[in-house]
């Protein structure tokens, strides 16, 4: 994604005589740009194959907001000033189908007017009174769309989208595969979405709309709206789930509101309209990452689709990335409210004209059906796994050295009413097919210019850099980024991208020049900082998998070397393939999984297994023969052990370490590369921010003041958070997601107890974390995987 030329006040920034390598970065490797998105060929391998647009890597991206009169039938003085408006005009929108009406004659609403479902007219008010329920219920869903009022909100949407960024990209063969996907299979479309800002729910409809894939429908949270502005986003296609629909499954009001809603539902996905669903929570909230009200919508969807209503839909993950997303406060995170009000909208536009504007990308990733995903979830049974508790409790305490061969279960998305309306087999299948969209989606997501410089100086050069040495490392960690297979935001020269990064993040930066002619760029210090870890967090998924690695051997080596030794020193030691892995599956477990959001379909031992691959493809371990052990090379005598070590259903690879003679006597050393330290301490900085916030909790447990609410304790962790900030300067590990992450990990692994009392739930402490002893064991245990 180019950006235009920089302003002459931002090229003066630039210092006289500075020799810069007029490198160019393309996000290429060889001949052909990466395809991200590839849908999982375990859960959905017909998907995989014929749902794939062959000619992907050849077309290329189309800035949707760039309008001209070559967009319009027309041509002249005139139509250049008036493009927007001709080009809003000329966009279809098919009229929509009478709702209400097939609402009321569906077999849920009958069901209910005739009495035969609980809550129906037998047992409660009369079918006239009914009837008035269901249509304003039906009402507060949904509304007829204005086609004028639509196209001129999306061309006021437009001229706006223009002030706030330089462009939004969107790859053509993308585009191309989803329409591929609609016409093979003539199933409605669900878009399941990251969700990075409170821009994504108009952002999308008039992409979409302004490439003649129709009226997107978005399914809206509507706490965070008013009346008003909920009424006007009904007609601009938006979706609302009634407050009703939460009610306990035996109130008559949930169990007609739901009945509406479900009707609402197949009469849309009926009509084959597509439909915007984000499976994660909006921005600024404090709480799982996966959100329920999302999933509560997915959970309709496949009620439909079991119901019949529809045969097949075709699930399209979809990720956006922003450089600067609007409704990011200049010196912190994202701000708190999703509200659409006049405050962010006038800071955006003012924030343009200033001219730190910034880029937009919005990734399809290959679509795939919901009829083969379920079928296939349901062939392979179903394993709820065991409690945190269970699974590492006695380890941190020091009672266990092995661990239970066992997947971890997690769930923290609260149930809400039409998710529990459903069969407990469905509800697996929505939190299975849940997490592994959203992980798909952050997958196809690109990596803008903001996030690899964050990344760069809050955790490579906290210290500082000069902009020389900056240069380099940018080259360097965008080509580590497409090297695992995922694609930048961002092209053209490597002078202009690092100042577009350092322009945006201006706020967070202090720059010196020099009298040798370079120039010295330091983060500031102080809460400005998480602004910069608010960025440098779309780097992690890239990394994930090698900091995972990093700070497990980190954790190995932790009691054999100081923690500053040498780094020649601590490549001294051998590492033993089955210490790797049962450092690797610690680690795996005190993680929550809305962080890893490993695919249901991949179990932990095969992701440790990729761990250790991933630190040996990138020259961080090198192998190395232990003292006794035949020679690895020397194949000549291998012999297959009694009993293959199937240690997970997918991982059919014919290596050695299948095999009993060679599993646990495979060691390795770190490699002695001259830029391996600089890349082990990069990997280890990215996971350093959450597990020094978990750190910091257990440190806090004999402070907090227990009993309390959930939201009270973690309020309480969130200000102990902060004054340690304020001493060390660590405000990277300040916000409020993480303190509310270690407080739910904690109540996991069974150091805080939840008791139900009259007024609510309450926390307790745990009486086996009541001793000063045990909480030192947690607080160690979390320690040894972080590394200065």
């Amino acid at each position: 994604m180019g950006s235009k030329p920089q302003s002459n006040k931002e090229t003066n920034m630039w210092p006289k005589g500075f020799g810069v390598k007029l490198e160019t970065i393309t996000p290429f490797l060889g001949k052909y740009r990466p395809f991200v998105g590839r849908c999982c060929q375990t859960c959905t391998p017909k998907s995989w194959e014929s749902l794939f647009h062959k000619n992907i890597a050849a077309l290329g991206f189309h800035n949707v907001i760039l309008v001209t009169e070559e967009n319009t039938r027309y041509r002249g003085w005139l139509v250049r000033r008036l493009c927007y408006f001709l080009c809003a005009m000329d966009w279809k929108i098919a009229p929509s189908p009478d709702a209400w009406e097939k609402v009321l004659g569906s077999k849920w609403i009958q069901e209910i007017l005739s009495g035969r479902a609980p809550g129906g007219a037998g047992e409660g008010p009369k079918p006239s009174s009914l009837r008035r329920d269901v249509q304003h219920m039906s009402g507060q869903i949904q509304a007829s769309i204005y086609p004028f009022l639509l196209r001129i909100f999306n061309w006021a949407l437009l001229k706006f989208l223009n002030c706030i960024f330089l462009n939004v990209q969107l790859h053509q063969g993308q585009l191309a595969m989803v329409r591929q996907a609609a016409q093979a299979k003539d199933t409605p479309l669900i878009f399941l979405s990251t969700h990075k800002s409170c821009l994504d729910g108009l952002l999308l409809p008039f992409l979409l709309l302004s490439q003649g894939l129709g009226v997107l429908r978005v399914a809206w949270e509507p706490q965070s709206y008013s009346p008003a502005f909920r009424a006007l986003l009904r007609h601009l296609g938006g979706l609302f789930m009634p407050s009703e629909a939460n009610l306990f499954l035996d109130n008559p009001k949930g169990i007609l509101s739901r009945a509406v809603l479900s009707a609402a539902v197949e009469q849309l996905l009926a009509s084959k309209q597509p439909l915007l669903i984000f499976l994660e929570d909006r921005p600024g909230a404090v709480g799982p990452r996966l959100s329920s009200h999302g999933q509560a919508w997915l959970g309709l969807v496949l009620q439909a689709f079991r119901e019949g209503a529809i045969s097949d839909a075709a699930l399209v993950p979809v990720g956006i990335g922003y450089d600067l997303a609007p409704d990011v406060q200049h010196g912190g995170p994202r701000a708190s409210s999703s509200s659409l009000g006049l405050w962010w909208g006038a800071l955006a536009v003012f924030r343009g004209l200033r001219g730190r504007r910034g880029c937009a990308r919005i990734d399809f990733a290959q679509p795939f059906s919901l009829q083969e995903y379920s079928v296939n979830t349901w062939s392979r049974g179903r394993s709820r796994g065991q409690s945190l508790e269970q699974l590492l409790l006695q380890t941190v305490l020091g009672h266990w050295s092995v661990l239970p061969d066992c997947e971890k279960q997690q769930e923290w998305t609260p149930m809400s009413g039409p998710l529990m309306a459903l069969e407990e087999e469905d509800q697996l299948l929505v939190s299975r097919l849940s997490r592994h969209v959203l992980s798909a989606s952050i997958a196809c997501s690109a990596v803008m210019a903001t996030a690899v410089m964050a990344a760069l100086l809050l955790h490579r050069h906290r210290e500082g850099v000069f902009l020389s040495r900056l240069l380099e490392n940018f080259s360097w960690l965008t080509e580590e980024t497409l090297l695992r297979g995922f694609d930048v935001g961002f092209s053209g020269q490597l002078q202009d991208l690092v100042m577009h990064g350092l322009c945006l993040l201006h706020s967070s930066l202090s720059l010196w020049l020099l009298p040798q002619g370079d120039v010295l760029v330091l983060p500031r210090t102080g809460p400005t900082l998480t602004q910069l870890a608010h960025h440098s967090a779309a780097l992690l998924p890239v990394f994930l998998c090698e900091a995972v690695g990093a700070c497990a051997v980190r954790a190995l080596l932790a009691g054999r070397v100081p923690p500053e030794g040498p780094w020649e020193l601590q490549g001294v030691e051998l590492l033993s393939q089955r210490e790797l892995h049962r450092q690797t599956l610690l680690l795996l477990h005190l993680l929550p999984q809305d962080l890893l959001l490993l695919q249901p379909c991949q179990s932990s031992y095969f992701y440790c297994q990729e761990v250790l691959d991933r630190l040996i493809q990138c020259g961080l371990l090198v192998a190395e023969e232990a003292p006794g052990t035949r020679l690895t090379c020397d194949t000549g005598n291998w012999r297959f052990g009694e009993k293959m070590l199937w240690r997970s259903m997918e991982d059919f690879s014919d290596s050695d370490s299948d095999y009993e003679d060679g599993t646990d006597s495979r060691c390795f050393k770190l490699s002695q590369q001259l830029r391996c330290p600089d890349f082990f301490l990069f990997l280890c900085r990215l996971l350093s921010p959450l597990l020094t916030a978990f750190a910091r909790a257990a440190a806090f447990l004999h402070q907090g003041k227990l009993p309390d609410t959930e939201l009270g304790y973690t309020q309480q962790l969130h200000q102990f958070l902060l004054k340690k900030a304020q001493e060390d300067g660590s405000f990277e590990s300040t916000d409020l997601s993480q303190a509310h992450s270690a407080v739910m990990t904690f109540k996991d692994l069974g150091v805080l107890k939840e008791q139900p009392g009259s007024t609510g739930s309450t926390l307790h402490l745990s009486p086996t974390f009541t001793t000063q002893e045990n909480q030192e064991k947690l607080e160690n245990f979390i320690r040894q995987f972080i590394c200065g």
